[in-house]
C-alpha cells in the first residue's frame, strides 16, 4: 500500500491507517493525521526531507520516516 512519503507534490490522498507504534504513532495522531483525514502535499525539500502537507485546514511538516508510517489511498491530483 502507498504511504504519505510516496505522494507527490500537488496530489491529495486519504489516510487509511497508521503503522508504527508508541510515541511516533501517538504524535502523528495528535497532529491530526487520523483514519479518513484528507491530506494534500504542498512542498518537499530538495533532499526529500521534510514534507509539507495540509491536513484539517492547517500546514504540517513531517519527516520522511514519519510520513512512511501513514498509509494512504485515493491518491489524486489536487
Amino acid at each position: 500500500m502507498a504511504t504519505l512519503k510516496d505522494v507527490r507534490v500537488g496530489q491529495r490522498a486519504r489516510v487509511v491507517r497508521l503503522t508504527g507504534g508508541g510515541a511516533v504513532k501517538r504524535r502523528i495522531m495528535d497532529m491530526g493525521l487520523t483514519k479518513g483525514a484528507e491530506v494534500a502535499v504542498h512542498k518537499v525539500a530538495p533532499l526529500g526531507d521534510p514534507i509539507e502537507v495540509t491536513v484539517r485546514g492547517y500546514e504540517l511538516t513531517l519527516r520522511r520516516d514519519e510520513a512512511s508510517c501513514v498509509e494512504v489511498s485515493d491518491v489524486s491530483r489536487a
